[in-house]
């Protein structure tokens, strides 16, 4: 049985939405209904007829793509949906057909589906994240026995992970910034776990010049740092901030906890901290509450760490050795 990879526009604009409303989605909204469309050439002529600019092979690639989501994919079938909200991938189990819906003006073109997990980035072997790093809206990812290794993961269940094998032009622009990005996450999953994970923010709101306090081991009471402006962190704002390292996305009661906590610390705002992601409630409720919470997944922590990195501690840059590089933008990221 397959499985795909189907992502949610190039900066994930129909993210919430495929998430919210149990679907997969496409791009090319000026194309019409297609579910009467039978034969490939049709196809390749509706879309040369609405996208009258596009290039000769363009179009083929464009065409098997669409293709694909109309009649390869099958009732069961796996999907992978790489977020840009969190630093993690959204799995689910194809459950309709293809429809044409105009649920917004940017989701026309979908297929009904059933997500089953959100799983944080560093959770996946390295080459399945490389195959997810296709430039291209909808494939199928096949290499390294890849979609039983998946089905392992959903179970929780270990499975052995074979020699990598990437075919010469398989992905053709590899991603080397999120390919970087997904190796310092690994090693900080692997490197800073419990109450390290907690070391490592405090280390990073210290770096941003916040006088803080940590709790010790044991209960919290729903608070693991406190952090304040000023010399001696008397001034605001002052923040509770609670931090869960397991690689499952935490539900809105541990967002509600915390903010339930913070008037007894006389806080102005809360962090929550998530390794592992936050289920779609919890980012719903979190929008309400913008101005008195963050939410940082292991995505966030990391654009933190990289903002405030040469002012972290000797002791923790040692723990976590870091280098900037350049690398030439390519054609394709570009939009060229």
């Amino acid at each position: 049985m397959p499985f795909w990879l189907v992502r949610a526009g190039k900066y994930g604009e129909q993210e919430q939405d495929a998430l919210e409303k149990n679907i997969i989605t496409i791009g090319w909204n000026d194309l019409p209904d297609l579910s009467t469309i039978k034969i490939k050439d049709e196809l390749e002529n509706l879309y040369s007829k609405y996208y009258p600019s596009s290039k000769k092979m363009s179009i083929a690639n464009i065409v098997g793509q669409i293709w694909r989501f109309l009649h390869e994919f099958q009732i069961g079938d796996l999907v992978a949906l790489p977020l840009k909200t969190q630093s993690a991938i959204a799995i689910g189990k194809v459950i309709g057909n293809y429809e044409y819906r105009e649920l917004t003006h940017n989701i026309k073109h979908i297929r009904q589906v059933k997500w089953l997990k959100i799983i944080p980035r560093s959770t996946f072997d390295q080459d399945i994240l490389y195959s997810l790093g296709a430039c291209m809206t909808v494939c199928q990812i096949s290499r390294n026995n890849a979609e039983n290794r998946v089905k392992n993961l959903l179970d929780k269940r270990e499975f052995p992970i074979p020699e990598v094998d990437i075919e010469e032009g398989e992905i053709e622009y590899p991603d080397i910034e999120q390919y970087a990005r997904d190796q310092i996450e690994k090693f900080i999953a692997q490197k800073f776990k419990g109450h390290d994970l907690e070391r490592l923010v405090e280390n990073v709101l210290n770096a941003q010049g916040y006088v803080t306090k940590k709790a010790n081991p044991g209960p919290d009471g729903g608070v693991d740092i406190l952090a304040a402006a000023g010399p001696l962190g008397f001034e605001h704002p002052r923040i509770c901030v609670q931090i869960k390292s397991s690689d499952s996305p935490i539900n809105v009661k541990v967002l509600r906890e915390l903010q339930g906590v913070m008037p007894k610390f006389k806080a102005d705002q809360g962090i929550l901290v998530s390794w592992g992601g936050f289920t779609t409630k919890t980012l719903q409720e979190a929008r309400d509450a913008f101005f008195s919470i963050r939410l940082w997944d292991s995505g966030a922590l990391l654009e933190e760490i990289f903002k405030f990195y040469d002012h972290l501690s000797d002791e923790l840059k040692a723990e976590l050795p870091l280098k900037k590089i350049y690398a030439l933008v390519s054609e394709e990221e570009l939009g060229k």
